[in-house]
């Protein structure tokens, strides 16, 4: 048996509904993001998850917390996990980005914000502490947030920076599943558990749409 890991998205949030840039700002759900926490919980316990672990952050520890009463699980917090930090950007829209910072959006590289490789390093080692302590046959369920999520999936996977963009974004209480191999981790599942539609995150805009 090997150990897998569910990277799940947080619900919505208003500020993803006007496509701000959220970042560490801590959004809680709004009614529709609460329910979407509820519909994937209830997929979700089905896979009978070993241990649960969220961002800090409301938005991303509400959607781990719908999980959590289904399977009698506590949900332990992790600041690691994170949303990358938006700098200048946070609250912002994504026409106020492109018009304030031109350049700098095309480059998706927020004044004062975090280096995507910075997140990428420091989702992916968060994800490893978490998943070091499972049986063999464990399943960890990440609750966090878009960008970070791909960002920390990208660096699991050992995908060299300049690919990392072809991995697509997750949309709100979407998921992706990974695998721990001989060789490493492999992924089984990418946005998972809802029909395709369009993703808004704080990722590239190319990956998706407000984290």
């Amino acid at each position: 048996m090997r150990r897998r890991v569910v990277c799940l998205r947080h619900g919505q949030t208003r500020w993803n509904v006007e496509q701000r840039f959220q970042g560490h700002s801590d959004i809680p759900l709004d009614v529709a993001g609460v329910a979407q926490a509820a519909r994937a919980a209830s997929l979700l316990a089905a896979l009978g998850p070993t241990a649960i672990v969220s961002s800090d952050l409301q938005r991303a520890y509400d959607t781990g917390s719908a999980l959590a009463r289904l399977t009698g699980l506590g949900v332990q917090v992790d600041k690691d996990l994170r949303e990358r930090g938006g700098g200048a950007w946070e609250g912002l829209t994504r026409a106020e980005i492109a018009a304030g910072w031109p350049t700098e959006y095309a480059a998706w590289e927020a004044p004062g914000g975090e280096a995507v490789a910075d997140v990428a390093e420091r989702v992916s080692e968060a994800i490893r502490r978490w998943v070091a302590q499972l049986p063999d046959d464990g399943l960890l369920v990440v609750a966090s947030h878009g960008a970070a999520l791909r960002l920390g999936i990208a660096r699991l996977l050992g995908l060299p920076e300049e690919l990392w963009s072809a991995l697509g974004g997750l949309a709100n209480c979407s998921w992706s599943v990974l695998e721990e191999g001989r060789r490493g981790w492999r992924l089984l599942e990418h946005n998972a558990g809802t029909l395709p539609e369009p993703v808004i995150s704080d990722d590239r805009p190319e990956a998706g749409n407000g984290g």
